[in-house]
């Protein structure tokens, strides 16, 4: 293969068929003889369970079965796991949350599992669960991070004393120290990096079956990964071989980090089917999504930023709360601390960089990975430090940003984190930004506003995002029986446009028509292991597997040749989809190879299929990068923020389909304007109700909220894999936000602002000014 022959912008394979309907999501299969599950959640933040009766509810008509969290104990079902086994910075271990399916003894937030409730229908199970008569000892409950971890406030866990369950740090705190001491200047600045609500279009649901002969359990999951959930499910939960269970994940309708986990809710179907003997069925309402799935981000950072009086970057310090809610979720504690201060020095010079980070426990639904998963916080404070301190110091904030950019010429690079950056030409990407978003023309934008009486501002923000993933992935080549090239990969699809990618890439080491190639996922039985989607790795990680993989292919479909051509191995080569004998006109199909081959088989013939399943090892991760620029025009009578102008330049390295690469971008670039200026999850601080539990209160954005967003790609091909890809699955989601808000400051001269930035917060700011 030509290490960077694929760039085409091809239209997605997959969609006529989702946009025709024909999709098949979690809530479409249909399990003969489904039961339907339904959760009895908390209505209180925190609370002591006294009593839970369920004789009432039993014996309604069309219930087979109230399950409780003291009969899981009693069953030995074992608890949903947190498998990060983070160590605090004096080399303790990190406090515990431990939990079962079902709460047993004391709720922490409210949503919190207390009944799973299986009946004939949807609305018996309903019906019944008002039927379940729970007392409970109402207690005090803290929800706001600020606050939560100080002296006096409610204990969420008697493990984690002042709600901290973990005091974690990072990199060289003597040097940083020493610097920050002999620094010129030093700009602070605390930032809110405001909790946001997943809010998939597509709810969790599961299909739970139990063949009681087998001891077999499958289930039905929108996942971003079959194999991590069959994993934890089997081992932690279930207590069974993990041959004996089995996760099949269909169409996935957005997942954003949010769908990796193993949730209560799936453990309880697969739970509840083997006791009813029947297949269980259980999907989210909206409202009940907002209490259940995992939420994102909620951290409170403060940031040192010490300069030379040159002007260049000495030392970075950073001290995080990050909220972890109720529970530490599958991935949680890893988010603020290995996750996102890796990506701390981001394109700039650091000779020294120390972050702490306090994993901080609330009464409210558990946080984890959200499209970035740690990165986008980092470079929020980053690039909002670099331009606090350019206005203390009077300096232009390109000029300070390019002054401490990394150079191409000193790559590979390792920052003061201690990461290996392999690729990047930062101030090119720059200054291409700069002229595409016609910077130096500004002024004439802002004077035109200000004539309409609105506040005109412009912001950049340059984000660097590193990759992430397992060390291993797998792929296997199948050619079916009725001529199709099936290939299994181990990453799940959730909107991205992997079948189109796969296939691209299949077709071009195979030579086999695009239309001939079915990309096969989601089904934990027809790969040894999965890793999944999550952290951008998807096309750089099971590229690689494609790639190994598609060249066992061709090496068996060398020896076949051979034999059907009856010529040496050494005389066969392949190119265009044909084997051929060197120097004749001899030759045949990789079709046609694979399907005599198929044949012999079948007659009974001991020969080779040309079908194969590898495993690529993952050395290394990407840095994709990039540049956003962002107008804001604000009215100062309502404080409403209009975005006229955005624009993105990224480098992901070898675009393979610049088309999704760039509806990727937009999709992330409207995740972030949306935390940015809209929304806000809110919770009661007396009570810990969510006020924001439905999309009558919360606000995500709305296609007239959304600017025009232009992006052009500057390909830096990667130097640590053969594709030279970068993960862009979550770039624009980092970028934004800071660009955004960046902008926002700028127009409101330099005055504070938070996320969310909504028109009631703008016009405070306005008005304080």
């Amino acid at each position: 293969m030509a290490k960077f022959g694929l760039s085409q912008s091809l239209r997605r394979v997959e969609d006529p068929r989702l946009l025709l309907g024909h999709g098949r999501y979690t809530d479409d299969v249909q399990v003969e003889g489904a039961a339907r599950g339904h959760v009895l959640r908390s209505p209180h933040a925190h609370a002591r369970i006294v009593s839970l009766d369920a004789t009432a509810a039993r014996a309604m008509p069309g219930v087979l079965a109230v399950i409780t969290g003291e009969e899981l104990r009693a069953a030995g079902i074992g608890e949903v796991p947190c498998v990060i086994p983070l160590k605090n910075s004096d080399g303790t271990p990190r406090a515990d949350t431990p939990r079962l399916p079902l709460a047993t003894g004391t709720v922490r937030h409210v949503g919190d599992p207390v009944a799973f409730i299986v009946a004939e229908t949807a609305q018996a199970a309903r019906d019944a669960a008002e039927a379940v008569e729970v007392e409970y000892d109402i207690l005090p409950a803290v929800t706001d991070l600020a606050v939560a971890h100080e002296d006096g406030q409610p204990q969420v866990w008697d493990s984690a004393p002042r709600n901290t369950c973990f005091d974690w740090e990072a990199g060289d705190a003597a040097k940083a120290e020493e610097l920050v001491k002999q620094a010129a200047h030093v700009t602070r600045l605390t930032v809110v990096n405001n909790r946001v609500v997943v809010a998939s279009m597509e709810g969790r649901a599961c299909a739970a079956e139990y063949d009681g002969a087998t001891g077999q359990f499958t289930v039905h999951a929108g996942t971003q990964g079959s194999w991590l959930v069959k994993g934890l499910l089997a081992n932690a939960v279930l207590k069974v071989p993990p041959e004996k269970v089995r996760v099949v994940t269909p169409d996935v309708g957005g997942g954003f980090g949010m769908k990796l986990y193993l949730y209560a809710e799936y453990a309880l179907c697969a739970i509840a089917a083997r006791q009813v003997g029947r297949p269980v069925k259980w999907a989210a309402e909206r409202t009940e999504a907002f209490l259940s799935d995992t939420h994102g981000r909620d951290n409170i950072t403060l940031g040192e930023l010490a300069l030379d009086k040159d002007g260049r970057f000495l030392a970075l310090r950073t001290r995080n709360h990050a909220n972890m809610g109720a529970y530490l979720s599958t991935f949680a504690p890893f988010i603020p601390t290995g996750a996102g201060t890796k990506v701390l020095a981001s394109v700039y010079d650091f000779q020294a960089i120390h972050a702490r980070v306090l994993g901080i426990m609330t009464h409210t639904v558990p946080v984890d990975a959200y499209r970035g998963a740690g990165r986008p916080e980092s470079n929020y404070l980053v690039e909002r430090l670099i331009d606090q301190a350019a206005r203390e110091l009077g300096m232009d904030r390109i000029e300070l940003r390019r002054r401490n950019m990394v150079a191409q010429a000193r790559m590979p690079y390792v920052t003061a984190i201690g990461q290996r950056y392999d690729s990047g030409d930062f101030p090119r990407v720059m200054d291409a930004a700069l002229a595409k978003a016609d910077w130096a023309g500004f002024p004439a934008r802002q004077a035109e506003s200000a004539r309409r009486g609105r506040k005109r501002g412009i912001g950049l923000a340059y984000y660097l995002e590193a990759t992430g993933g397992g060390p291993t992935e797998n792929a296997k080549v199948v050619f079916a029986e009725d001529g199709m090239v099936d290939v299994y990969v181990g990453t799940q699809s959730t909107g991205q446009g992997h079948e189109t990618a796969y296939a691209m890439l299949t077709s071009h080491e195979l030579g086999v028509p695009l239309d001939k190639i079915r990309i096969r996922q989601g089904d934990s039985d027809t790969l040894p292991e999965g890793g999944g989607t999550g952290g951008a790795r998807s096309l750089y990680s099971e590229g690689q597997a494609i790639l190994v993989t598609t060249a066992s292919v061709i090496e068996k479909g060398k020896e076949a040749a051979a034999e059907l051509l009856e010529a040496a191995k050494v005389d066969i080569e392949f190119a265009g989809g044909r084997f051929g004998v060197v120097g004749t006109d001899r030759g045949m199909g990789i079709l046609e190879v694979a399907a005599r081959q198929r044949a012999r088989v079948a007659a009974g013939e001991d020969t080779l299929l040309l079908d194969a399943l590898e495993t690529a090892k993952i050395d290394a991760h990407t840095f994709p990068n990039g540049c956003h620029v962002a107008e804001v025009e604000v009215d100062p009578e309502t404080g409403h923020v209009a975005i006229p102008r955005y624009i993105v330049v990224d480098d992901v390295g070898h675009a393979l389909n610049p088309l999704i690469v760039r509806g990727q971008v937009h999709g992330g670039v409207a995740q972030g304007i949306g935390q940015a200026m809209m929304e806000r999850t809110a919770y009661d601080p007396e009570s810990g109700q969510l006020l924001s539990a439905s999309f009558m209160d919360y606000a995500l954005p709305r296609a007239e909220d959304l600017p025009e967003i232009e992006v052009d790609l500057i390909e830096v091909p990667c130097e640590t894999n053969p594709l030279g890809v970068k993960g862009a699955g979550e770039a624009g989601a980092v970028g934004s936000p800071p660009a955004v808000v960046n902008a926002l400051v700028d127009a409101l001269g330099g005055a504070r602002i938070d996320m969310p930035a909504t028109p009631e917060m703008v016009w405070k700011a306005v008005n304080a000014a």
